[in-house]
């Protein structure tokens, strides 16, 4: 079965069906295809509708949801960085925020404040955007740090903490952040502590010739973002999380992920190389990774696939290095030990 141009949908029927989910078979008006049976396979299709040909990403920001971290986009403007949190949202019958993030914005406009209410005579905690299921926090770099901070502090803890009380956000709670790498004037660039809250960060790129005439010809028969169904539950989304925590990684594979993260730390090319929360990102990344390619247990393969997605951003290169081609260097030289 096949979702956007040539990128199949991993079948996923053989695991545990999901509690209260049952086999339905719903048309999508992407490419007159059928999906059925599985959350996943539909949940990507809805998505896949509005972002052509960005398959991979949308496995990406899948993973990234299911292993519980968030997301960090990198890109120029225009790509469908928002198109892709709105639809993610309607598809999973989320709430969705956006924050336009600038110099001016305060951390109580994200994350609330208490007023005084002269009616009651006493103060009420009105909650800000943050209180969702997917925020957007759009070119997160034009904040400030201070802003910056009370927003990556939400993303760790869950929960926003005001006058002494503590207040859980929604579950899930999936942030996508955006960036774009080529404009640095009036922003603040985000430091190796703060991008380590990020599981995995991405560029979309742009689509090729004939995504791009796809996108002009859907402008007319496709779905308006704001039409899309809901084609999965908060309460599927949380199952499938602990799903993919079952899946099996064996211990020649954790020790992988521990030799290449110690790797960077011994590399001549890099100052700082990738924390111990990388190391368990990556091995959670790999286990979300692993269940949507329809497998109950890990390979290194998935671990090689994620590893760029992973470990570059959590990483400081000398001399204007690029991370990613360091990783790539890394992957070349260190193996999977088979006799662990």
């Amino acid at each position: 079965m096949k979702i956007g141009k040539d990128r199949e949908v991993p079948n996923l029927s053989r695991l545990l069906p999901l509690p209260g989910i049952c086999s339905i078979t719903i048309q999508l008006q992407t490419m007159a295809t059928l999906v059925s049976s599985s959350p996943i396979q539909r949940l990507t299709a809805n998505i896949a509708q509005q972002i052509v040909g960005k398959d991979r990403a949308i496995q990406l920001v899948l993973t990234a949801l299911l292993s519980g971290g968030h997301v960090l986009l990198e890109d120029v403007p225009g790509v469908g960085k928002t198109l892709l949190a709105k639809s993610l949202a309607k598809s999973i019958d989320g709430k969705f925020q956006r924050i336009q993030c600038t110099p001016d914005l305060l951390p109580s406009d994200i994350t609330g404040t208490n007023i005084w209410n002269p009616g009651s005579r006493e103060f009420e905690f009105i909650p800000g955007p943050i209180f969702t299921n997917i925020l957007l926090a759009d070119e997160i770099n034009r904040a400030t740090p201070r802003t910056q901070s009370a927003l990556l502090e939400v993303m760790e803890e869950q929960q926003v903490t005001l006058d002494g009380l503590s207040r859980p956000v929604p579950t899930p709670f999936f942030v996508i952040a955006t960036q774009n790498p080529i404009e640095s004037h009036g922003t603040f660039a985000l430091p190796e502590a703060q991008m380590d809250r990020f599981a995995i960060s991405l560029s979309l790129g742009y689509p090729n010739a004939a995504e791009e005439l796809q996108m002009l010809q859907g402008l007319t028969t496709g779905t308006p973002v704001n039409n899309l169904e809901p084609c999965i539950t908060l309460a599927e989304v949380q199952a499938i999380r602990q799903q993919c925590q079952q899946v099996k990684v064996e211990p020649s594979i954790q020790q992988y992920i521990v030799d290449l993260v110690r790797a960077t730390r011994n590399d001549s090319e890099i100052s700082l190389g990738v924390s111990p929360r990388g190391a368990v990102a990556l091995h959670k990344a790999t286990q979300s990774w692993a269940w949507l390619q329809g497998r109950s247990y890990a390979l290194p393969d998935d671990v090689k696939d994620l590893a760029l997605y992973v470990l570059a951003h959590r990483m400081m290169p000398i001399g204007g290095r690029r991370g990613t081609q360091i990783i790539e260097r890394l992957l070349q030289t260190v193996t999977v030990d088979r006799g662990h």
